[in-house]
């Protein structure tokens, strides 16, 4: 008898969240901002929307950067890409004249990726495509690694998403240590990076945006805590703390746009809690 072939269905699980929709930054200047993003690592502004002097929204596959023009935001953290051409991707002589001395090229030491840092001081990480890592994503965002301080409980990081959020998530661990993360969609996640600093930089107002299925759901529990801190509109709501879910104590503030599947933010999008 032919063996029956032995399937692992969970791993082809999306759980609630189902994308990872953009990760938004203010910044200062447009034209530098467009040095570094289009010219710089190469993506591509979206031509529809937000095509004004106020705000771009830059392509990275299936995500994008939202860049509105205002005082500078840093991510306290990595937003990671994949690129088919990652050291053509940060052009750092091309960025030399207009961007001075913020997009140095690094490789880390396992040298499967380039990183750079944008004008203002947030990080990237571009990778080549790695279907044992990335799957079949050739350009995109496959995850935002935040920093966060030694000794947060990373457990109780992961049961923020699987107990309020209805997500899938878990805690890990690789050659710089362990970490939690949650899966954003089949293709991205974010990941929360113990480091050994003792104190981060003060949360500055920026924001990522995740789509959920059920998009009630979530709502009424952080509803429940006290944790919507916006009701923006009919299709998406913020908060910014992440907490344990037995006490309630933040564990770590980012903040984070909800959007109901199927929607597509269409306006520009303000720091998270701040009134548009």
């Amino acid at each position: 008898m032919a063996t029956k072939p032995q399937f692992d269905r969970a791993a082809e699980d999306l759980g609630n969240i189902v994308e990872l929709g953009h990760v938004n930054v203010t910044v200062p200047d447009q034209t530098k901002a467009t040095a570094f993003y289009l010219m710089g690592l190469g993506l591509t502004r979206d031509p529809y929307l937000m095509a004004g002097l106020e705000n771009m929204w830059v392509n990275v596959g299936r995500g994008q950067f939202h860049l509105p023009t205002r005082e500078p935001q840093v991510v306290r953290g990595t937003t990671a890409l994949v690129d088919a051409r990652p050291q053509g991707a940060v052009e750092a002589a091309g960025l030399r004249e207009e961007v001075p001395g913020r997009h140095a090229v690094q490789l880390p030491r396992n040298n499967d990726a380039v990183e750079t840092t944008c004008p203002w001081g947030n990080r990237i990480r571009v990778h080549e495509p790695d279907p044992k890592r990335f799957g079949a994503m050739r350009v995109g965002m496959p995850y935002v690694e935040f920093d966060v301080p030694a000794g947060t409980d990373l457990k109780a990081i992961a049961r923020f998403y699987t107990e309020i959020l209805d997500g899938i998530a878990g805690v890990a661990k690789d050659d710089r240590g362990p970490y939690a993360w949650a899966s954003c969609s089949a293709e991205s996640k974010v990941v929360y990076r113990p480091i050994a600093k003792k104190k981060l930089p003060d949360y500055d107002g920026h924001h990522i945006q995740i789509t959920l299925a059920d998009f009630s759901g979530p709502h009424k529990k952080l509803l429940e805590r006290g944790l919507i801190t916006e009701e923006s509109d009919q299709h998406q709501y913020r908060f910014l703390d992440i907490v344990d879910v037995d006490t309630n104590k933040p564990l770590f503030r980012i903040g984070t746009r909800r959007a109901a599947c199927g929607t597509r933010c269409s306006t520009g999008c303000s720091s998270i809690g701040t009134p548009r």
